[in-house]
């Protein structure tokens, strides 16, 4: 399917996530100045723009590690910014990965893999595990789930990592620059991985600087710069024809 199609798609589902006119401050910084964002069911949605733009932000407030200032963010029909919602439950039903891996060092793989749904969800040891090495197996990585994080390379500590943020079947899927901390020859088995999840029907919202992955894999690229959505399209929109200067000139500096 071309990204016009899957998101001429997108528009025919559920919204899974929608930000409204969210703000952020930090001091009298505006990190976020009134973003408005929506992320269908089983979409791709790519967030692109220079360091301090907001991206990571945004995805700190979808996550609710960093509380708004203005506005609310849905998930599904849940206002999760309401007072009121409880942090834990929310962050149950959102799968988060960030660039430095964050496996804990004194717990073997499966065990990091299957914590979550062990702790929270209280599935079973035996469930637990045989459905992380079912997912260790997919990526390869069956024969190091007793091993522990330090004798893995980058990148397989950061397929782990991502394993273990969809072993919970999270609603929605938040990917922060996951592979600015590898090795460039690591960073094609990671974003091989993503490429599966959303083969497999995965929502998903992510920072990225790795700008071919996200021509290949977003249905939508969002470029945002001082805090504000400047420009969304489809990754040929973006890409080939982006309509905006401050869009053409951050292209430009990255030899596109």
């Amino acid at each position: 399917m071309s990204s016009e199609a899957a998101a001429g798609a997108a528009a025919t589902r559920p919204t899974a996530l929608s930000v409204r006119g969210v703000r952020k401050y930090f001091g009298d910084h505006a990190v976020l100045q009134g973003i408005d964002l929506d992320v269908a069911e089983h979409e791709v949605v790519v967030l692109i723009g220079a360091s301090g733009s907001g991206k990571s932000t945004l995805l700190r407030t979808v996550n609710l590690l960093e509380p708004v200032d203005d506005g609310q963010i849905f998930l599904r029909e849940d206002d999760i910014t309401d007072p009121r919602a409880d942090p834990d439950a929310v962050r149950a039903r959102i799968g988060v990965v960030f660039q430095h891996y964050n496996l804990f060092p004194h717990l073997r793989v499966i065990d990091n893999v299957t914590l979550a749904s062990r702790k929270v969800f209280k599935v079973s040891k035996a469930e637990a595990e045989a459905k992380g090495l079912a997912l260790l197996e997919r990526i390869g990585l069956a024969d190091k789930a007793r091993s522990y994080p330090d004798r893995l390379s980058g990148g397989q500590q950061q397929r782990v990592a991502i394993v273990r943020a969809i072993a919970t079947d999270p609603e929605l899927l938040l990917l922060d620059e996951i592979t600015s901390a590898l090795d460039p020859v690591l960073v094609g088995e990671v974003l091989d991985l993503v490429r599966d999840l959303k083969e497999g029907g995965s929502t998903i919202l992510m920072a990225t600087h790795e700008m071919g992955f996200a021509r290949r894999v977003a249905d939508r690229v969002v470029f945002l710069a001082g805090g504000r959505i400047v420009e969304a399209g489809t990754p040929e929109q973006i890409f080939n024809a982006p309509e905006h200067a401050e869009t053409r000139e951050f292209l430009a500096r990255l030899h596109l």
